[in-house]
């Protein structure tokens, strides 16, 4: 995170409904990559203050981009995004901003955070205790089973699984984590309010969004695109302390986010029989930062530990 984001963060966090749209305003004007935006809202403390053009202190770098929204942003932004959000408050779905003081803990912490998050269900204070479980969408039986054990098991320890509702290993992980009565969360790669894809999981994303969550970076009403999904695993891996590869070829988005967890400064976990057929991961495997999970006991013992507040170990990881 930039040494210079909280130089002139307010003690109180916005969260009214004039600032929630004020960051959707500069969000849709963003002259470059929307994690720039949250950087400069979140140093700003205050989007409504950037519109009137109260910058303050700040970073060259961040002032310029800042003086670049200001002078793109409209008051008919503005009402046009309050009426966004009063209406999808009505469609029971509420937006978190990068200014929320509810917004994902281990989210703000990545340096590439998105200005704000749509969310359909419930997050609450325990999530931060997450772990992401990703893989391809072609899963074997055998990959199938080792997530559904790893997820059943994380959830038995009271440790939030999050995964991308897609098919294969994702669909695996968040069915094993309800059966066993815990908590999961589908990071998505489209807006809350379009027909949830693959069609044969919004059956499963109806009771994720009932019993855990559901989050999208993506206005409401954006498509899936295959654009969108490394966007989302930046999200996966920024709310989760650590993701567990369990199979991915090269191409593979699971291997995006292993990169990305790594950059975030998470752990990362890769599979034994990942490591032994891919060449990806046995590259991966000899970076700091990085365990190789020969069985599922060894990756359950550390992202216990790991997902416990540091108070709290009495061992070394």
């Amino acid at each position: 995170m930039d040494s210079n984001m909280h130089s002139n963060k307010g003690a109180t966090m916005g969260s009214s409904l004039a600032e929630q749209a004020a960051v959707l305003a500069l969000t849709r004007v963003s002259p470059g990559e929307w994690y720039k935006t949250a950087t400069v809202i979140y140093e700003a403390g205050s989007a409504t203050a950037l519109l009137e053009g109260r910058i303050g202190l700040m970073a060259d770098e961040h002032r310029l981009y800042a003086e670049q929204l200001v002078e793109r942003a409209e008051s008919t932004d503005i009402t046009a995004a309050e009426h966004l959000i009063e209406r999808m408050a009505q469609q029971g779905i509420k937006l978190l901003t990068v200014l929320d003081d509810d917004y994902p803990s281990n989210l703000q912490l990545i340096y590439n955070r998105p200005p704000f998050i749509w969310l359909k269900g419930e997050l609450r204070p325990q999530d931060f205790r997450a772990i992401a479980i990703v893989g391809t969408r072609q899963a074997s039986d055998e990959g199938r089973k080792r997530a559904a054990r790893l997820a059943r098991e994380l959830a038995m320890e009271r440790v939030t699984v999050l995964s991308g509702l897609a098919r294969g290993i994702d669909t695996a992980a968040h069915t094993a984590t309800l059966a066993a009565d815990g908590r999961t969360v589908g990071v998505i790669g489209q807006g809350l309010c379009t027909p949830l894809y693959p069609k044969e999981n919004r059956g499963l994303g109806t009771e994720i969004s009932e019993k855990g969550a559901l989050v999208s970076q993506f206005w409401p009403d954006a498509p899936p695109r295959s654009m969108n999904f490394p966007m989302r695993n930046v999200v996966m891996s920024g709310m989760a302390m650590g993701t567990v590869v369990v199979e991915a070829s090269a191409t593979s988005g699971a291997k995006m986010q292993a990169r990305l967890a790594l950059e975030h400064g998470k752990r990362l976990f890769l599979l034994e029989s990942l490591v032994r057929t891919q060449e990806w991961a046995k590259r991966y495997a000899t970076r700091p930062g990085v365990r190789v999970v020969r069985q599922l006991d060894d990756v359950l013992d550390v992202l216990v530990k790991l997902a416990t507040p540091p108070e709290q170990l009495t061992l070394k990881m």
